[in-house]
C-alpha cells in the first residue's frame, strides 16, 4: 500500500511568501509541514510516501535526498543531533511522480495510479497535519472491519466553513463511524447534508483509481476526487472516521497555519 500526498498545487494563498518556497516547505513549529504529512504516512505502515509534485516545486525533492556533505559538516562541529534528523529525512523512502497541470484533486491522485500498482492506497493532504499519526491506523481498522472497504475521515465543522468541503451524507453506524450514502463537493450550506467534512485523509480501493479515469471536471472546473468517491458508491461501500478537531489541524490559510504553529509549538514545549 502506498500513501499519496499531492503536493503540485500554487500556493496561492500563501503568495507572495509561496512565490520562491512552496506551501508545503512552510515551517511549522521545527520541519516543513510536509514532512509531518511524510511521516505520518511512513507510520501508517504504508511501504513508501509517493509525492504527486511540480516540476517547480524543487525544494521539496531536496528536502527528502540524502546529503552527506551537511552530515558530515554537522558531525564535524560537534551537531550530532541535527545531523541525525538531516540524515533521518533523507533517507525516507518517498518516490516522485508530477502533475503537469493543476487540474484538480482527483487528477493528482490519478497522476500516481502507475504506482499504487492496482492495490489499495493511502491519500494524504499536504495542508492537514495529524501530528500523533493515528488517524490513519484507525481508518484502516474501520476497512477491515467492512470487508475492506474505503474509508475517509470526517470532521463537524462550523457552518461558516462548510462551503470549503467536500460534505457526506448517511447514517452513522456506530459512535466515530458513518455509512456514506453520497457526497457533495464545496455545497453552499443550504444545501449541504450535514455538518460533516471530508478532512483530507483517505484510505481508498483500487476501484477508486479506476473510476478517476472517467471523472469529469465539475467544481472550479477541476477533476475532483470526491465525484470518483460518489461514483463508487454504486459498486462499493464507503465509511466515514468521524475525527475529533483536536486530532488534527487544516494549514490552508494563513490564519490557520499561524494558529497550527501555535498550538504545536506549545504541545511541544510544554
Amino acid at each position: 500500500m502506498k500513501a499519496l500526498i499531492p503536493a503540485a498545487g500554487l500556493g496561492t494563498r500563501f503568495l507572495p511568501a509561496t512565490k520562491a518556497q512552496p506551501k508545503e516547505m512552510l515551517l511549522v513549529v521545527d520541519r516543513p509541514a510536509i514532512q509531518y504529512v511524510v511521516e505520518e504516512g511512513l507510520a501508517s505502515g504504508a511501504d513508501g510516501v509517493v509525492i504527486i509534485n511540480s516540476r517547480e516545486k524543487r525544494a521539496i525533492e531536496e528536502h527528502f535526498s540524502p546529503n552527506p556533505e551537511l552530515v558530515a559538516l554537522l558531525r564535524e562541529r560537534g551537531k550530532d543531533g541535527y545531523a541525525d534528523a538531516v540524515e533521518a529525512v533523507g533517507n525516507y523512502p518517498v518516490s516522485y511522480v508530477y502533475q503537469e497541470e493543476a487540474l484538480g484533486l482527483g487528477h493528482a491522485v490519478r497522476c500516481a495510479a502507475e504506482a499504487c500498482a492496482g492495490e489499495p492506497f493511502y491519500v494524504l493532504l499536504g495542508d492537514v497535519l495529524v501530528p500523533d499519526n493515528k488517524m490513519l491506523p484507525a481508518m484502516k481498522a474501520v476497512s477491515d472491519a467492512h470487508g475492506g472497504a474505503s474509508v475517509i475521515a470526517v470532521m463537524p465543522v462550523p457552518d461558516d466553513e462548510v462551503s470549503r468541503f467536500g460534505v457526506i451524507a448517511g447514517a452513522a453506524v456506530a459512535d466515530d463511524v458513518w455509512k456514506v450514502d453520497s457526497l457533495v463537493e464545496k455545497p453552499a450550506l443550504e444545501d449541504a447534508p450535514s455538518n460533516l467534512a471530508v478532512f483530507g485523509r483517505y484510505l481508498l480501493s483500487p476501484r477508486v483509481m479506476e473510476l478517476l479515469a472517467d471523472v469529469q471536471p465539475g467544481v472550479g472546473g477541476e477533476i475532483q476526487l470526491t465525484d470518483a468517491l460518489d461514483a463508487v458508491l454504486a459498486e462499493e461501500e464507503l465509511y466515514a472516521l468521524v475525527v475529533d478537531p483536536a486530532d488534527g489541524f487544516d494549514t490552508g490559510t494563513v490564519e490557520s497555519w499561524l494558529e497550527t504553529n501555535n498550538i504545536l509549538f506549545q504541545r511541544k514545549n510544554g
